[in-house]
């Protein structure tokens, strides 16, 4: 409920709080005293439009403070926490509105958008007046208003989830047919390059190996040709190494006889012929590192140039290919195992609207029964709001073919205001006057069920009286006894139902020339005067002292 009130600066109000109760309350005073300029206050600290008109002459800025106890498991609770705020017993709605027609908003002190301000306002406080109009035009509000009378949030519920899955799965058949779709466009491509690419086999990596290869085999051509040279004159048929040796051997026979003359000869002739076989093996080894083969550099050629032609061929590097034939086939593979997943996925959609089909045909039973019982209810109270020739009608329209997160049916308010006059939609049929009681035998119907913690009345009883204006104090008093009720009223036999009453009035300030709104809780004599002022008006007597005490104590005027 709506706990505490805190006013500053925004029209004529100076300063002001104000504590509620649960149960009915009222505001009276006279015309301009400023009972609309609370109601204005309210309605921006819980989410209105700003308008820079509200603040106070002379200041900079104005803001309302509301104080909120929720129930425990309120769905306001899920809403904060969805939106990263902390919960906590008490729930603080703040507003600063500039002069400059900017505002600022607050919950428990933490800055949030108007947006969520207004979401979450709109869970705790409904303000209904005379000419408005939030709870009768739209369809969907009255649906929702159908579906908390019966209960039926929970089958609301199943419906919305089961048409998620139904459209989930639809949105995931449109983008596998299309995947398909363009696939089959280039299907003789894929399997050309796939056959290609295969055959080919590109592997991770070749083309730097084939490149390094490639250019070591070059380089092996050039030298291949001397080293073959050198090793033919120093190991091959060319060789003078035999001749060498021979000549050796022969020298070594004849030193003994000349001792000492040919020994540096036989030394030098030796080492020379160690070098040249040192040589040989060195060539030998390097012929074998080298390996030139004339093939397999016509090999190494083709392969890259195969390998760089299908690169370009495909718009890619070569190192890529791998993966390029790995893509081909995923996507061939794809349109074999996409037309079996299409047909599965056709068949799980037939079960899926069959599912959602039930679900919503099941809700829209419930809410025909619902429907009939919200008639029957709303109808009951209007005899003794002299509405008894009245007729309210919940007129549901229900088309089975629909596919909506709200099932098959539109829900619309119509009522019939004389018999043999046509029904139609209430704001279009009704008047002010009669509005304002059908939306108060609305409200007492749905007082338990999809109705805000606190509601808020403005002069509903406008331009009724006697009879009428008591049974509106009734229902605001038995509505009071399941939600907290606020209610603006001229009309005596309200005040006189109320449990807390307020009396809103101006003050005039002698030191500074101004008028200022203040709000009094009243009660025992002084209730009695402002009662007995509502009946006679401006010279309270002593017949209206006395019927005011009739109505306090409950006894018809």
């Amino acid at each position: 409920m709506l706990a505490n009130l805190t006013v500053q600066d925004i029209v004529l109000i100076n300063r002001l709080g104000i504590d509620f109760d649960a149960g009915l309350s009222v505001l009276t005073g006279e015309t301009g005293a400023g009972k609309s300029i609370l109601l204005d206050a309210l309605s921006l600290a819980i989410g209105a439009r700003g308008d820079a008109s509200l603040v106070r002459t002379d200041t900079k800025q104005g803001q309302v403070t509301a104080l909120f106890e929720p129930a425990p498991d309120h769905p306001v609770f899920a809403l904060l926490e969805e939106n990263g705020f902390s919960s906590e017993a008490h729930l603080i709605l703040r507003r600063v509105q500039a002069a400059d027609g900017k505002t600022r908003a607050f919950i428990n002190d933490q800055p949030c958008s108007v947006a969520l301000l207004k979401q979450v306002g709109s869970l705790l406080v409904e303000i209904h007046g005379q000419h408005d109009d939030r709870a009768l035009v739209s369809p969907e509000e009255h649906r929702r208003l159908v579906d908390a009378f019966g209960r039926l949030e929970p089958d609301a519920e199943i419906v919305a989830k089961r048409l998620i899955r139904l459209k989930s799965l639809q949105s995931e058949l449109h983008r596998l047919s299309a995947t398909i779709e363009a696939s089959l466009r280039e299907i003789d491509y894929l399997q050309a390059s796939v056959e290609e690419l295969e055959m080919l086999s590109p592997e991770p990596g070749e083309e730097e190996r084939l490149a390094e290869r490639r250019q070591h085999l070059m380089h092996a051509e050039k030298i291949a040709g001397d080293l073959n040279e050198a090793y033919d004159i120093i190991g091959g048929n060319a060789s003078s190494v035999p001749e060498l040796s021979a000549l050796l051997r022969r020298l070594e026979r004849k030193a003994a006889d000349v001792p000492g003359i040919l020994q540096p000869t036989i030394d030098g002739l030796a080492a020379a012929l160690d070098n040249l076989e040192d040589v040989r093996l060195a060539l030998e080894s390097t012929l074998r590192e080298a390996d030139f083969e004339p093939r397999e550099l016509e090999n190494a050629e083709e392969r890259l140039f195969a390998l760089r032609a299908a690169a370009r061929k495909h718009q890619t590097d070569v190192d890529s290919l791998p993966a390029l034939a790995a893509e081909y086939s995923s996507r061939l593979a794809d349109i074999d195992s996409g037309r079996e997943r299409l047909d599965a996925l056709e068949a799980d959609i037939v079960l899926a609207r069959a599912d959602y089909s039930e679900a919503a045909a099941t809700l829209s039973r419930k809410r025909h029964e619902a429907a009939s019982m919200l008639e029957e209810a709303v109808n009951a109270e209007l005899p003794a709001l002299k509405l008894e020739s009245a007729r309210f009608i919940v007129a549901i329209e229900s088309d089975m073919e629909a596919e909506t997160a709200d099932g098959f049916d539109t829900v619309t308010f119509h009522v019939q205001t004389n018999p043999g006059t046509q029904p139609g939609p209430m704001m279009k049929v009704a008047s002010g006057g009669e509005l304002s009681r059908f939306l108060l035998a609305l409200k007492v119907a749905l007082a338990d069920r999809g109705s805000a913690p606190t509601l808020v009345f403005d002069e509903i009883d406008t331009g009724v009286g006697g009879a009428v204006a008591e049974a509106i104090g009734n229902r605001l008093g038995r509505l009071a006894e399941r939600v907290q009720v606020l209610s603006v009223t001229h009309a005596p036999q309200v005040a006189a139902r109320a449990g807390n009453h307020f009396l809103i009035s101006k003050d005039l300030s002698k030191d500074r020339g101004t008028v200022s709104t203040a709000v009094q809780p009243i009660a025992g004599e002084i209730r009695r005067e402002e009662i007995a002022r509502m009946l006679a008006g401006a010279t309270i007597s002593d017949e209206a002292r006395a019927a005011a005490d009739r109505l306090i104590a409950g006894e018809a005027a």
